[in-house]
């Protein structure tokens, strides 16, 4: 069986924010999160998060499955680990995952090729290493002249030689879990810093004649981890380019990826179009032969085949096939756009369904709404759908004709073809085929500018 320990109590001090560093976005998603799905990808079946800082921040964010331990005081990664004490003795039999909480490009494929490596040489510990260029910071991993390893030395506890290293550790183990438990009981704090690492656990393994080994990753980047706002964005540039360029691979067309970020878990069909300052989250899914963008945001939604978002933002919804919406539209949670539907520029729906072929071409909002197919909705037309205290739904039916600077004061139900004269207020329910007029006849009043003088008189 296969369990992870995720370290995640630091501050990030040089992040200088006021939340976790492992809270920190990435591609608008905690890193602690990236790591939990790689780990989960992975088949980890039990989860122990150690927690730290604000820890209740953390613990809010995390899965009610996942078990929690609280690091106070943090006094190094072998006390992190040792706070999870219970949760590795249930586990002692199995293999345990140790890896930090804020490395969001770490995946499942370099977890597993670490873990099969693990299990091959009947190792007690193996360390995930890389090879790195810039050695500052690192814990160095030392071996002998044959290659064997021998530990990894902390880089504010290094010789200047040692320091010469790049083989640096990723921070991210295989354990067996007896041995882990034999490990953190004989970790000391003789060291610089007088915290207790987890790192010395290689050399207490090796000098009780335990095997030991380091799979050395393909891609560097997946061990990298972010201490600062700068090496932040430099992780977001990376899984951006990653995404980015397995998308295009399968398919999609992102001819300009300025401004583009898509998150991980978004599924898109191929020769579909991504234009610039497009952002794309959550579990959305967009068909084929679609264009979003450019300016577009679309999160948790699914999006039909050859749709056209131009300049739209479209949140917990569902855009059928060849919808064609933009500029300057808003599409809010719980609504449906049904195939063929048009709405143009500084159009509003929420919470509504619009049917079939209707088409709204401007400065309208249709909220809490039941819309049939084939309806015209005039310029300037709205649903009055809050009294101030509740919220009413209109329902309008199919072919309805609803004129320019039209309210429908919810609710009410228009009939199917039924006629709206422009500048309507419409308070009760017309019937189908009826024409509904609903305003004051003009009246003008010779003179009423001179005798009024309404305006601001000019020097």
């Amino acid at each position: 069986m296969k369990c992870a320990v995720i370290l995640a109590g630091g501050k990030g001090t040089r992040m200088k924010a006021d939340c976790p560093k492992v809270m920190c976005n990435v591609l608008f998603k905690p890193m602690i999160g990236h790591v939990i799905d790689a780990v989960k990808e992975a088949g980890a079946q039990d989860i122990c998060v150690i927690t730290g800082y604000k820890h209740e921040e953390v613990e809010a964010y995390l899965d009610a499955d996942i078990k929690t331990a609280l690091q106070e005081p943090q006094l190094g990664t072998g006390h992190a680990v040792m706070q999870a004490t219970q949760f590795i003795t249930a586990h002692k039999e199995d293999e345990i995952l140790i890896l930090n909480g804020d490395g969001p490009l770490m995946d499942a494929q370099t977890i597993n090729k670490a873990y099969a490596y693990h299990k091959e040489n009947n190792n007690s510990i193996t360390l995930i290493s890389a090879m790195v260029d810039d050695t500052d910071g690192i814990g160095h991993i030392k071996r002998d002249e044959n290659g064997t390893l021998l530990r990894i030395v902390e880089h504010k506890d290094a010789t200047e030689e040692e320091k010469k290293i790049n083989e640096s550790n990723a921070g991210c183990y295989w354990f067996n879990g007896a041995d882990l438990l034999y490990a953190l009981s004989n970790i000391t704090n003789n060291n610089v810093q007088n915290e207790y690492y987890l790192t010395d656990s290689l050399e207490i393994l090796i000098n009780a004649g335990k095997n030991a080994g380091a799979y050395v990753v393909e891609n560097s980047e997946v061990v990298l981890g972010a201490n600062d706002r700068k090496q932040l964005n430099e992780l977001n540039n990376i899984m951006r380019r990653n995404i980015n360029t397995k998308l295009m691979l399968d398919g999609v067309d992102i001819p300009c990826t300025d401004g583009v970020m898509i998150g991980k878990d978004v599924k898109i069909g191929n020769s579909t179009v991504i234009l610039p300052n497009t952002i794309i989250l959550g579990d959305t899914v967009i068909g084929s032969g679609c264009t979003i963008g450019p300016n577009t945001y679309i999160d948790n939604s699914e999006i039909g085949n050859g749709v056209t978002l131009d300049n739209c933002k479209i949140l917990d919804s569902t855009v059928e096939d060849d919808v064609d919406a933009g500029p300057f539209v808003k599409v809010r949670a719980d609504s449906t756009l049904k195939k063929g539907v048009h709405i143009g520029n500084f159009v509003e729906v929420k919470n509504s369904v619009i049917g079939e072929g209707s088409k709204s071409a401007h400065l309208t909002y249709i909220g809490d709404s039941d819309v049939g197919s084939d309806v015209n909705f005039g310029c300037g037309t709205v649903t009055c759908n809050y009294d101030g205290k509740n919220k009413f739904r209109c329902k309008i039916g199919n072919g309805a004709f609803i004129g320019c600077n039209t309210n429908l004061i919810a609710p009410v139900e228009v009939g199917d073809k039924a006629y709206i004269a422009a500048g309507s207020t419409i308070t009760d329910s017309i019937p189908s085929n009826a024409l509904s007029i609903a305003r004051a006849r003009q009246v003008i009043k010779e003179g009423w500018v001179d005798i009024k003088k309404p305006y601001k008189e000019k020097k």
